[in-house]
């Protein structure tokens, strides 16, 4: 098959993009390289990939030809706030217009990465795909903007479009801002870890490799219209991660507490009845595993460096 990755530098995006020409596929990526973090980053993601630069918010999108898009790109983090939001209605919401409007007009089979920031603090946990959305951030703002225009561009004009609702992935390449890669950055070379909040709050941590099965499987087998979260299966707070981490190292990281973060949701909690029934998918790295994984990405950046 011939795929396009948008966000094909990024951590899951370029992870994704190699499992695919892996696995057979003729597969490609777009990416910005935005300064959201540091570019070198993603550099160092698409080395040995087909990754063009391109910025989906404004240059043209010739889509004829592929029988795929996976749509990754988007500017994440939770800090969303004040005058940073225009730059994430610029890269989240008309970028993601933009791309529907042309994977719609060129008949693409699309796969849109959501997040489960749109839930916010949600009614039930587990929380399944029907619980009304109240996101606690921009973020979570425009990422539900865009699953409504992928709805609207379904219902208006055929967009063949299946909607993930990432929780929380984790894994080797993780972006910077996320906070098991700095946990495991600061237990590296020994510096202190700023944990924001009393460390109660849990997620439906996901390994990446999962997530990209996950993602894989709703190109191939997902119902258009469809939407499935993409969950671990176990909850774990942050208190629980440090320690957990603690053990895989062999040593204690200092903690230094800092307060919660505006938007940051209290719990997040994965209902993955659907994907299971409807896409025979579940996650299968135990965190422990995939935490272990992470913690030996570290060490080796830090021995290499």
């Amino acid at each position: 098959m011939r795929y396009l990755v948008t966000g094909g530098a990024g951590f899951i995006g370029s992870q994704l993009l190699r499992t695919l020409n892996e696995r057979g596929h003729d597969a490609v990526g777009w990416d910005a390289f935005t300064d959201y973090y540091d570019p070198a980053l993603k550099e160092e993601n698409a080395r040995d990939l087909p990754v063009a630069r391109l910025d989906i918010a404004e240059d043209p999108l010739e889509l004829d030809g592929l029988e795929g898009v996976f749509h990754l790109a988007g500017q994440p983090g939770v800090a969303s706030f004040g005058r940073v939001f225009p730059v994430y209605v610029r890269r989240n919401v008309l970028a993601s217009q933009r791309l529907f409007e042309a994977a719609a007009s060129a008949r693409v089979r699309t796969v849109f990465a959501s997040s489960s920031s749109i839930y916010g603090d949600a009614a039930a946990y587990p929380t399944p795909e029907d619980t009304i959305p109240r996101p606690l951030a921009p973020y979570g703002v425009t990422k539900l903007a865009c699953e409504h225009l992928a709805h609207a561009y379904r219902s208006e004009f055929g967009l063949e479009v299946v909607t993930l609702r990432y929780f929380t992935i984790y894994g080797p390449r993780q972006r910077p801002d996320m906070a098991f890669t700095e946990m495991v950055s600061c237990l590296a070379e020994g510096r202190p870890f700023e944990l924001f909040g009393d460390g109660t709050q849990s997620r439906s941590f996901t390994y990446v490799d999962d997530a990209i099965d996950a993602t894989v499987a709703a190109m191939e087998r997902g119902t258009a219209g469809s939407t499935f979260n993409v969950g671990g299966g176990t909850e774990v707070t942050m208190l629980e991660a440090i320690e957990t981490l603690g053990r895989i190292a062999g040593r204690r990281l200092e903690v230094v507490r800092r307060p919660r973060r505006e938007g940051d949701a209290a719990r997040t909690a994965a209902d993955t009845t659907r994907i299971r029934e409807e896409l025979s998918w579940q996650a299968t790295t135990p965190f422990e595993a995939g935490l272990a994984a992470q913690w030996r990405w570290a060490v080796d950046r830090v021995a290499a460096a």
